[in-house]
């Protein structure tokens, strides 16, 4: 088994197949629903063994790094602020590379406004000695 991250963004990535409003001008339903679905899907990955977490991240949040000897640790910085990309993840421990896509295509479809599906971009990045993907660069 390896392990893989799905990465979901609130931006970047290609260019939607479906332009949607961000959740915060979505309706108390449409939002319900999405979160539902993401709930079955982690209880299918539970069911089959394949999986390890997921999380959704508050949009608070700040970069921080080292300031020097005796000196307080520097927040923020000349970065994108990855809480404005990065919605959440799920880690999954699976077969192989090719069952990871699968996986996220099925993600990829959570229902979004009118509960159709979203389509969205998903990223999928490989634990350090597991099976990178075939078409990596």
């Amino acid at each position: 088994m390896m392990k893989y991250l799905i990465l979901k963004h609130y931006q970047g990535g290609p260019t939607p197949a479906v332009d949607y409003p961000p959740m915060d001008q979505w309706t108390p339903e449409e939002i319900d629903a999405h979160m539902q679905f993401m709930r079955d899907f982690g209880a299918r990955l539970e069911e089959t063994g394949e999986f390890v977490d997921v999380q959704g991240l508050s949009p608070a949040g700040a970069f921080i790094r080292y300031g020097g000897q005796g000196r307080l640790p520097i927040t923020d910085g000349p970065f994108a602020e990855t809480k404005d990309v990065i919605a959440g993840w799920y880690i999954i421990d699976v077969d192989s590379w090719d069952r990871a896509v699968e996986l996220a295509g099925e993600l990829s479809a959570a229902p979004g406004p009118g509960g159709e599906p979203l389509y969205e971009w998903l990223e999928v990045r490989p634990f350090m000695g597991a099976e990178a993907p075939k078409t990596a660069e």
